[in-house]
């Protein structure tokens, strides 16, 4: 990725507090595991998947033009009734073939599994983006919650298998803190 005023608002350090969020932020394995080892009522909760346009700075992250469409996944993933993540993912039309052709068709599963599963696929660097009311991923997260937050911590990064990439950014809802680190 080319270090341009997009892709430096998803900086790839932390350049702030970020208290007890801070493990979870940088923990590169699979976060779905990570959790369902802390949580025995592990699930995902399917929320919208359509074609669509991403926003630009997810079009710049997995190469897309600015008419290009591609297929927008939102979940959040629960511990029991409480919502833990909001995961919102952009997997580019090139990118659902091959390998990854099932991929479109996950509902309740996690996409995790999928990407944490195969040896071959490759995943880039995190990049991280404190998210306050104005952005559109803050406020799809917030959607479950009762009283949202100020700001919310997000990551993000781009796994790639055989050249297909797909953007997979994790926006940490407050309950996530009640899980052991």
């Amino acid at each position: 990725m080319k270090s341009d005023s997009i892709t430096l608002r998803w900086p790839p350090r932390l350049t702030e507090s970020q208290g007890r969020y801070r493990p979870w932020l940088l923990d590169r394995g699979s976060l779905t595991r990570r959790i369902q080892a802390r949580c025995a009522a592990f699930s995902v909760r399917h929320v919208r998947q359509s074609r669509g346009t991403a926003m630009p700075s997810e079009r710049h992250a997995v190469g897309l033009g600015a008419h290009d469409r591609a297929l927008l996944r939102d979940v959040f993933l629960y511990c029991g009734e409480t919502p833990l993540v909001f995961a919102h993912s952009v997997l580019p039309a090139a990118s659902l073939g091959g390998s990854w052709q099932g991929l479109g068709r996950l509902g309740d599963q996690p996409l995790g599994a999928a990407l944490f599963s195969n040896p071959q696929v490759k995943r880039t660097p995190l990049h991280f983006k404190k998210l306050n009311r104005r952005n559109a991923l803050y406020q799809a997260a917030c959607t479950v919650l009762p009283n949202p937050p100020a700001h919310l911590w997000a990551r993000r990064s781009v796994f790639i298998l055989r050249g297909r990439p797909i953007l997979v950014t994790e926006v940490f809802l407050p309950a996530i803190l009640e899980l052991a680190p």
